[in-house]
């Protein structure tokens, strides 16, 4: 058995221990079935309020719950001295994030299958809840998040010391991507020249994992017309068969360089020490 698959085995299993991944199991969902039972009082296809609540509450939790345990993972394992026991077996770092990576998605996406699950599930005993499309569209939608945040929170575990640094950077890139992000692209955006927004919101938007995961799943949903003149460009060439491919792609890439990044740090503490 390879190291990668070794390391993301022993990963699953202290996931699953984890109280904080019960806790957050519950929480997500508790909200997923009460936004169930408010759209089963009134079935609409597509893009509805409720849908946007849902697609709302995802964005602001799923988030925060994939920084903080992804990056207390790691933190973690240099507090109870676990690195310095793994540097001295003959383990790729490489493969050590990747195992890491590959155990933490499968607990991220436990969450999020027991979360659409158990919707799925009073949704069919209701005879209410969304249509097929939606669902899955959200469940895309929430997947991405998970396993685009926690590349992030590798980067983040890397820089902080300890789990009270880890806590606190997680907080404030949540805060700067979800919470923030609308206002500060406003107040960005201003300062520049028309015919220079639609190529900054462009790459603004490819900068913020968030952001450009909600996009994608609104223009899926069909409500496209809603985000502006400014994101015209991007509602087309999401509705494009080459979309979800380029999506895709994008997504893979926001994962590649994060976990490339995060294991070229601990190379380096690695080295040195």
């Amino acid at each position: 058995m390879s190291h990668t698959l070794q390391i993301a085995l022993r990963e699953v299993r202290m996931g699953l221990r984890n109280p904080w991944a019960y806790s957050f199991m519950a929480l997500f969902a508790l909200f997923m079935l009460s936004l169930l039972l408010i759209q089963s009082q009134g079935y609409v296809q597509g893009y509805t309020g409720v849908t946007g609540t849902m697609l709302n509450l995802i964005v602001y939790l799923l988030p925060l719950m994939t920084l903080m345990l992804g990056s207390f993972s790691l933190t973690g394992e240099r507090e109870d001295g676990n690195w310095e026991l793994l540097s001295s077996y003959p383990v790729r770092t490489w493969s050590w994030i990747a195992g890491k990576y590959g155990g933490l998605a499968v607990v991220l996406l436990a969450i999020i299958a027991t979360g659409f699950g158990l919707a799925g599930v009073a949704g069919w005993l209701t005879g209410g809840g969304f249509d097929l499309q939606t669902y899955g569209l959200l469940l895309v939608f929430a997947g991405s998040l998970a396993l685009l945040f926690l590349a992030v929170s590798l980067v983040v575990g890397t820089l902080a010391r300890n789990r009270w640094q880890a806590l606190t950077m997680a907080v404030a890139i949540w805060f700067f991507a979800v919470i923030g992000w609308a206002p500060l692209l406003i107040a960005v955006l201003g300062l520049l020249p028309y015919l220079w927004v639609k190529p900054a919101v462009t790459a603004l938007t490819l900068l913020n994992p968030a952001e450009l995961t909600r996009l994608f799943v609104v223009v899926k949903l069909g409500a496209g017309s809603i985000l502006g003149p400014e994101y015209y460009a991007w509602v087309r060439w999401i509705r494009q068969p080459a979309g979800t491919l380029g999506f895709a792609a994008v997504s893979a890439l926001w994962i590649v360089l994060s976990a490339g990044a995060s294991a070229w740090f601990w190379e380096r503490r690695r080295s040195r020490g």
